[in-house]
């Protein structure tokens, strides 16, 4: 019962190098976790008339429901992040994929507007906050300390692996037999992923007699610290109050003009994707004489392209400036919502075609240059202050929902929504490119601080 002193020798041995390293085990089912989890993401847009036809609810009602899940699905980030730090990664996504399942499943009994909002808002959207994308920054920030970028895209390419595993299902059995099987088909797909974690999603490479998948070494026993100075954060697991951690990052953060650039960015990111494509894409085919089971499939090949797309950003931003990726993809992303208004007919065009393919390959490329300028400038706190960031994203995310269910039940159409996003794009480029290449030598967060705290 050697391997565990094996791995932490300073010079594995070929054998040793040989072997698939547990991390990669973990990144696994990390990403089934996340596809799991992601059936939801797919519903509303999907959902919305069927539920509309039988209720006679409105869109702003239904627009409110999912408004009230994406506000969750942020600000749950953070919480989750520091949850994760102090239970353990395993124990949180089990929970939130039983939220997630339970939600979807109880949503079939609804038959008043409030309950929409109890499924598809609060427990939906606690579940889905607590498996965001933070989840996949913490895997990565735990148990890589190479290929960080990669592990991110990868991961969050789980989302839109989910989408693409459950999209066309939903809209074929949101016709027949009904959006309740749908629903149930969510819950199912939430609930299998469940034994898979508890057995295999270990918490950390110590939990496995392992160091971080690229880490030649630690020292056996920590240094002291020098007169006057702090031993830093990463030197430790964080203990204590997770609400309290979460709520003291969130406070050095907001101290440090990075953060509120990716604030700002990210909250644009989350308004003209989930708020907006994510939500109201297919309601506005719809509105144009397009069959909703085809404007579910074209959301579903943004899917394929986004797992192309996320997976080519992680490995560009291994290499490259993540604050010029994060410009150029904005930048693309209002050019294509610019233009959409002109593309939406009954029929698929090339041109929409060329769109989806463009669309999908931007759609959450933004995550990991986002997360890799987090771990640059936060260090250790990084994968919390990402929970934060995206809290923003979501954010920005439920409100576009509201407001583009609001402008079309005011004009009858979504196209000031379309060109409102477009501009923002514009707006979130220009504030990604202002942020100093030097940003995380300029704005570290002291350890001297976070410990004054504790």
């Amino acid at each position: 019962m050697n391997a565990p002193e094996t791995a932490l020798q300073p010079a594995p041995t070929k054998r040793t190098r040989r072997q698939l390293h547990p991390a990669w085990i973990v990144a696994a089912v990390a990403f089934l976790a996340l596809v799991g989890a992601a059936g939801f993401r797919a519903a509303p847009g999907v959902l919305m008339v069927p539920l509309q036809n039988e209720f006679g609810w409105s869109t702003t009602v239904l627009s409110a429901a999912v408004s009230i899940n994406l506000v969750l699905f942020g600000l749950t980030a953070p919480f989750a992040a520091a949850l994760m730090e102090r239970f353990g990664i395993r124990a949180v996504t089990s929970v939130a994929l039983v939220l997630i399942g339970a939600g979807s499943a109880l949503t079939v009994l609804v038959n008043q507007s409030w309950q929409i909002l109890l499924t598809w808002g609060l427990l939906i959207g606690l579940g889905t906050g607590s498996m965001a994308l933070v989840f996949a920054a913490t895997i990565a920030n735990t148990w890589f300390s190479k290929s960080r970028g990669l592990v991110i895209g990868i991961l969050t390419a789980g989302s839109a692996a989910g989408q693409l595993v459950f999209l066309p299902f939903i809209a074929m059995l949101a016709q027949d037999p009904g959006w309740r099987q749908a629903s149930l088909l969510i819950a199912a797909g939430a609930l299998a992923v469940v034994p898979l974690v508890l057995k295999f999603l270990k918490n950390s490479p110590a939990d496995a007699g392992v160091l971080p998948y690229g880490a030649d070494a630690v020292p056996e026993q920590a240094p002291e610290p020098a007169p006057g100075k702090t031993v830093p954060r990463d030197a430790a697991a964080p203990a204590g109050n997770a609400a309290i951690r979460a709520l003291q990052v969130l406070k050095r953060a907001s101290k440090v003009r990075t953060f509120w650039a990716l604030v700002a960015g990210f909250a644009i990111c989350g308004a003209t994707t989930n708020g907006l494509i994510g939500t109201h894409f297919i309601p506005s085919a719809h509105d144009h004489g397009m069959a909703e089971t085809t404007a579910a499939g074209l959301l579903a090949v943004v899917g394929i392209f986004d797992i192309v797309g996320t997976i080519a950003s992680g490995w560009l931003t291994d290499r490259f400036n993540p604050r010029i990726l994060l410009a150029v993809y904005y930048q693309f992303r209002g050019i294509g919502l610019l233009v959409l208004p002109l593309l939406l007919s009954a029929t698929v065009q090339p041109s929409m075609i060329v769109f989806v393919v463009i669309y999908g390959l931007d759609w959450v490329a933004t995550v990991p240059p986002t997360a890799a300028i987090c771990r640059q400038v936060f260090g250790a706190d990084g994968s919390v202050v990402f929970g934060w960031v995206f809290a923003a994203h979501q954010l920005g995310a439920a409100a576009a929902a509201l407001a583009a269910g609001a402008i079309r039940d005011a004009t009858g159409q979504y196209t000031y929504a379309w060109f409102g996003a477009a501009a923002m794009c514009t707006i979130a480029a220009v504030i990604s490119a202002t942020i100093r290449k030097d940003a995380g030598a300029r704005e570290p967060v002291l350890v001297e601080a976070r410990a004054a705290e504790h």
